[in-house]
């Protein structure tokens, strides 16, 4: 793509009057932007639901002269940028009818054959939904999720301080251009987030800071994911916002309950009740519902990648892990080895561990 059609995509985006949906039906109806600019207001006015005031600020040329001074924010730090008919725009985006044509990229993100999941809520999470949304997060990373949320306080800080800790890709979306960050205490964490995946945002770097960029961000929250996890929620709430647009994009919902007194869970208990989310009372649901590829390597298994084993302890191993459960004299006599050998060798791998003595002279790998 060239300067100039990014220019007049970054115009087409400042363009007061037009939202992505109507920028994507002028763009759909000329073929491209530079097509779209070169189009007589006229032949415009005669696609179905397009007038003269969707059409008024189109052609503003103090619009093309904004986009050249974002342009060049964009170059001088470093942005990425994704235009919503190239490849490298997230795929479960492009299914959005809403989702921005422009996305601006900030760390390193990779999105290619990776399950997505959203987790948001309460910004005043109590230290049992803390609890959950970390247990959650580590049970999920065998899977290797990529880990969404707003980088905002409470439960989003929270899962993706979470998805760091287990080595595991998370996005930050922002409600404002990527010349900032809110709430400032979190720019602590600015660098850890773009060095396990980054930030994305449609904002320019001089749009005013305003309340309602926060709903108009949770559409990419619930864009890019497969699964939208609520942890807690007061009964009204941005999380709630999250969870609709979700529902609307016909992605899968999922709410944490809680007992009917708790303030904070009474948005979660009213998605289930609804019958619009999952109940999720174990993190297990999680794979379960979205039918994600269990790992049928245990956690053993994983273990002796990792642990160095001796060819005696190779060859117990996956006899223990072929029979199960096994006396020491039967482990002995099966595998024409002597007695004491195995009981050192034994001694070795429960050091090592990767197996765990049982009651009886029992033995079976972790």
């Amino acid at each position: 793509m060239t300067e100039t059609e990014l220019i007049q995509i970054l115009a087409l985006q400042k363009a007061s009057n037009i939202g992505d949906i109507t920028a994507k039906k002028l763009i759909h109806h000329c073929g491209s932007v530079e097509a779209l600019f070169t189009e007589k207001k006229k032949n415009l006015l005669k696609i179905d639901g397009i007038g003269r005031v969707l059409l008024s600020d189109l052609f503003n040329s103090n619009n093309l002269k904004e986009a050249e001074q974002e342009l060049l924010f964009i170059k001088n730090n470093g942005i990425k940028w994704h235009y919503f008919k190239d490849d490298s725009y997230p795929d479960k985006l492009k299914h959005c009818i809403d989702g921005p044509i422009l996305l601006f990229q900030a760390g390193n993100i990779n999105l290619k054959n990776q399950h997505i999941i959203s987790i948001v809520g309460t910004r005043k999470i109590t230290k049992q939904g803390i609890a959950f949304c970390e247990k959650l997060v580590e049970y999920l990373a065998p899977f290797n999720p990529v880990i969404v949320s707003g980088f905002a306080y409470g439960t989003d800080i929270t899962s993706q301080k979470a998805a760091i800790d287990c080595n595991l890709q998370t996005i930050g979306c922002l409600a404002h251009g990527l010349n900032q960050i809110y709430p400032k205490i979190h720019q602590k964490y600015v660098s850890k987030i773009k060095e396990y995946g980054g930030f994305y945002s449609d904002f320019w770097s001089t749009d005013d800071f305003d309340r309602n960029n926060f709903l108009k961000r949770n559409r990419i929250i619930a864009g890019l994911s497969e699964a939208t996890i609520i942890v807690e929620s007061a009964e009204k709430g941005g999380s709630l916002v999250t969870a609709d647009i979700a529902i609307s994009y016909n992605r899968e919902v999922f709410a944490v309950p809680g007992r009917v007194t708790d303030s904070q869970s009474m948005g979660c208990n009213n998605l289930i009740k609804m019958q619009r989310a999952h109940l999720l009372s174990q993190p297990a649901d999680v794979p379960y519902i979205l039918n994600w590829k269990i790992n049928t390597i245990s956690k053993s298994e994983q273990k002796s990648l990792f642990v160095e084993l001796e060819p005696d302890e190779k060859i117990i191993f996956n006899f223990l892990k072929d029979r199960g459960k096994s006396f020491l004299d039967s482990i002995a006599l099966e595998n024409e080895m002597p007695t004491y050998k195995v009981a050192s060798t034994l001694l070795n791998m429960e050091l090592k561990g990767v197996i765990r003595p049982l009651p009886g002279k029992l033995f079976e790998i972790v």
